[in-house]
């Protein structure tokens, strides 16, 4: 099995209301209680606030962000296993995200 990260990209517009949340986390929690159980989790992640500061080069520079476009933003990740990136793709198929018009971006974890 190979190691892969879901980086999870919400979808424009504004963020979930507390009660749309209240809703589709169960809906999160099934689908990596699935991915665990088929042995597919490694760590469940978790989501990202929407601010943070950014450490740039010499002098290490620091500012706040990141500033990126909607289209840009991460909303969380998860490290999942798979045996290639075709599974690891079929396996985000199943993300509630994807309802909700957002994206799942599946990344290679890269031996070193």
């Amino acid at each position: 099995m190979n190691a892969f990260l879901f980086l999870y990209r919400p979808p424009e517009g504004p963020p979930l209301t507390p009660q749309q949340m209240a809703e589709v986390m169960p809906v999160w929690m099934a689908w990596m209680k699935s991915l665990d159980e088929r042995g597919h989790l490694k760590h469940a992640g978790n989501p990202l606030a929407r601010s943070g500061k950014i450490v740039r080069g010499k002098p290490q520079t620091v500012s706040d962000g990141p500033f990126a476009e909607a289209k840009d933003l991460i909303n969380g990740y998860t490290l999942i296993q798979a045996s290639d990136l075709a599974q690891a793709a079929e396996l985000a198929k199943g993300c509630p995200m994807l309802d909700g018009g957002g994206s799942v971006e599946v990344r290679a974890i890269a031996p070193m």
